[in-house]
């Protein structure tokens, strides 16, 4: 199952419903924070794996508390939320407060939600990460390749299906600049998240410019 899979199937609607029940948001609101907020999950770990003992940090947390079953478990989602908000933390850093106002004003959807459906969102993308791993059968040293494929097939298949739903809900929820550059405003979201503007050196540091990238240079 590819990102994009993750993101426009079953896993992906489970989770924008679960959010729309619960904070009144519609549902391609929801969808177009998911499939921007995503790729940045895993390419600030991608990051992170760059470091020894991230990785190994990040391998043991995959084998120990994320090995897909949530993919396939809808009530996790919601029950698993406290967990997602230590995830972010850690992830993030110093920088989860940036990263949240960025992604609302961006996504119209207020701040105070954000965090939360973020939290709702985070043991999904780990799970989806774990189910991965054991496929490809890495160990903590692989992770940084893993990732980075992660990302680099997603951005290939959003190249490839120019008619991809996820692309008419970004352009209508994010709008602006983003359809202006490609015409595949989910094209850019991840192609902006490989790299091309050096985000791979500056570490979870470069959020400005990662982020100005992602969301269209706001």
């Amino acid at each position: 199952m590819s990102l994009i899979d993750l993101l426009t199937g079953n896993t992906g609607n489970q989770v924008a419903e679960q959010a729309e029940n619960k904070f009144g948001i519609s549902k391609n609101q929801v969808i177009a924070l998911l499939a921007v907020a995503t790729p940045l999950i895993i390419s600030y770990l991608r990051n992170k794996s760059q470091d020894a003992k991230e990785a190994e940090a990040l391998n043991s947390a995959l084998d120990k508390d994320h090995n897909g079953s949530i993919l396939n478990d809808a009530s996790q989602i919601e029950s698993r939320q406290a967990e997602g908000g230590s995830i972010l933390g850690h992830i993030f850093g110093d920088q989860k407060s940036n990263v949240e106002n960025q992604l609302s004003q961006n996504t119209g959807i207020s701040i105070d939600k954000i965090g939360p459906i973020l939290a709702m969102l985070a043991p999904v993308v780990m799970g989806y990460i774990g189910q991965q791993k054991q496929q490809s059968n890495v160990g903590a040293g692989g992770l940084g390749d893993l990732l980075g494929g992660i990302l680099g097939n997603a951005s290939s298949q959003a190249q490839a299906q120019q008619s991809n739903p996820l692309n008419d809900i970004l352009g209508s929820v994010l709008g602006g600049g983003q359809s202006q550059s490609s015409g595949n405003p989910l094209n850019d979201i991840l192609g902006s998240v490989l790299g091309g503007n050096g985000n791979q050196q500056q570490g979870g540091g470069g959020l400005g410019s990662i982020l100005g990238n992602i969301l269209g240079g706001k």
